[in-house]
């Protein structure tokens, strides 16, 4: 895996490189795949790195992650606060659609939870345009088979450097890097609403998804859970559909 981290922060600068830009940025949640993509960014790029923290109603266990991150990183960083920002903009929809008497209740958690992952999108490209870096995601293969990311959201990046390993790997690249201990030992958690967890939310665990990706046997009802999640994402990781004028 050492070999591995090293190819990826080479990779990383082959792509400053090609892009013509001065470095990387990351969104740092406080979460495993962020502190690892924040880690190898600082690698690749060690003066032109960025660890940008954007809370909207974030825990505070994961506030103190996402710092304890950034700073066991040495990476340079940033926070914006979006959580007011979050708030009157979702109450501007949700108002004008009650008017309308259009509200769809049973969609308000998701819909609140994917407004706040295209605020944090909206806000890393403009700091990205401010300092001309490329803006780096953290998704890996697990998420990316399953779909689980948002699309325009944290699926909206420029690069993917961990997306060919799974939740595992992931774990283990975490460890060599020195990623604290209570960050890689957590529940995956987009800290989306109280209690939420990503395994509880899909119905499956990251360890039956990597699993499955590597051919393994597992459960029918895990298999079925999977491909089906997969079969519902395939828009998220294909490119537009376009109408072919002939």
């Amino acid at each position: 895996m050492e070999n591995e981290i090293n190819k990826i922060v080479e990779w990383l600068q082959e792509q400053v490189k090609q892009a013509h830009v001065n470095g990387l940025l990351v969104g740092v949640s406080g979460g495993l795949d962020s502190a690892v993509v924040a880690n190898l960014i600082k690698r690749a790029c060690p003066d032109n790195s960025l660890g940008v923290m954007m809370p909207i109603q974030t825990s505070d266990s994961n506030l103190y992650d996402a710092r304890d991150v950034i700073e066991k990183a040495s990476i340079d960083s940033l926070t914006i606060d979006l959580t007011d920002t979050h708030q009157v903009m979702y109450k501007q929809i949700r108002d004008r659609l009650n008017e309308k008497e259009q509200f769809n209740a049973a969609n308000d958690q998701l819909a609140g939870a994917n407004l706040r992952a295209r605020l944090r999108m909206s806000t890393l490209y403009t700091i990205a345009t401010n300092y001309n870096y490329l803006v780096v995601g953290t998704d890996n293969a697990s998420e990316w088979y399953t779909g689980y990311f948002t699309k325009y959201g944290d699926g909206g990046v420029d690069i993917l450097p961990i997306v060919e390993f799974t939740k595992a790997e992931v774990r283990e690249m975490a460890t060599l890097l020195g990623v604290p201990e209570q960050v890689v030992a957590k529940k995956p958690s987009a800290d989306l609403w109280e209690d939420q967890t990503d395994e509880k939310e899909m119905g499956v665990s990251y360890d039956v998804i990597d699993a499955y990706l590597k051919g393994e046997n597992i459960a029918s009802a895990d298999k079925e859970i999977i491909e089906r999640m997969h079969q519902r994402s395939a828009h998220k990781r294909t490119s537009l559909p376009k109408y072919n004028r002939i």
